[in-house]
């Protein structure tokens, strides 16, 4: 399988201390990838510099061979709350970037629609978002950023601030969309059992200067289940990313960083 996200030579350094240097990475078409890894190392930072979020030092980044400017992205923001526009109902939220890509009143709704029947909405998308509950932002939040049918979706902390309940609906969801659409998604946790819950790949990172502590295959069977935390398969591969993370935690920091 072709790499869909290809990291070359990524480099960053913040008041002249290196974060990120001469860091590689591929991320295969169609896969869920989870990162994951010790605080401050800079999670948030590479998904940020990968869309285009945050500019990098130096190297590049391809998605198929093509620049991020040809490339039809997703970004679901840690604090959706901020991120969706309290002016605009649930419903204009979600079709505001359709609406930016020039497409007709049909169109949009057609698509709406669409986005309403695979996440199963059952609240009032004509209400502000003041309006809705936390998971009922997040869920709005995640249906505008695959309102365009992006190539690649990036997820930043999905589940920080939602109840049990919801979570277990998101990571339901997020898995349907993987495969009835097959995109891409790259999602960054501070939870262990999220990163391992809904990834085909954990991306474990070390301490600054970051780099790949190692990038384990998980290839349970989807859909994965509540129950699924207990099964031996997840457990074995969450106790390994347990260890691996562990060990980065003891490992000595340079240059005082």
């Amino acid at each position: 399988m072709r790499a869909h996200v290809s990291i070359q030579h990524l480099c960053k350094s913040f008041g002249g201390v290196p974060l990120y240097e001469g860091f590689n990475l591929e991320i295969k078409k169609g896969k869920i990838v989870s990162v994951f890894g010790p605080n401050g190392c800079g999670k948030s930072t590479l998904i940020n510099m990968i869309a285009g979020l945050q500019n990098i030092d130096s190297g590049q980044v391809l998605f198929d061979g093509k620049t991020l400017e040809q490339t039809k992205i997703g970004y679901v923001f840690q604090n959706y709350r901020d991120a969706l526009f309290p002016w605009m109902t649930a419903r204009e939220n979600i079709a505001y970037p359709l609406k930016r890509m020039g497409m007709n009143t049909l169109q949009v709704s057609k698509r709406v629609e669409e986005l309403v029947e695979l996440f199963e909405i059952k609240f009032n998308l004509n209400q502000f978002p003041y309006e809705l509950s936390g998971g009922q932002q997040q869920t709005t939040s995640i249906m505008r950023a695959l309102a365009c049918e992006p190539e690649v979706l990036f997820l930043d902390e999905p589940f920080s601030a939602l109840d049990f309940e919801m979570t277990l609906f998101i990571r339901e969801k997020l898995q349907e969309t993987n495969l009835k659409t097959g995109v891409t998604m790259v999602i960054v946790s501070h939870d262990l059992e999220d990163a391992v819950f809904l990834a085909d790949q954990i991306l474990l990172l070390t301490r600054r200067p970051t780099q790949i502590a190692a990038l384990l295959e998980f290839n349970m069977a989807r859909p994965r289940l509540a129950g699924s935390v207990s099964d031996p398969e997840f457990i074995k591969i969450k106790s390994e990313a347990l260890e691996i993370f562990q060990r980065e935690m003891h490992r000595p920091v340079l240059n005082g960083i």
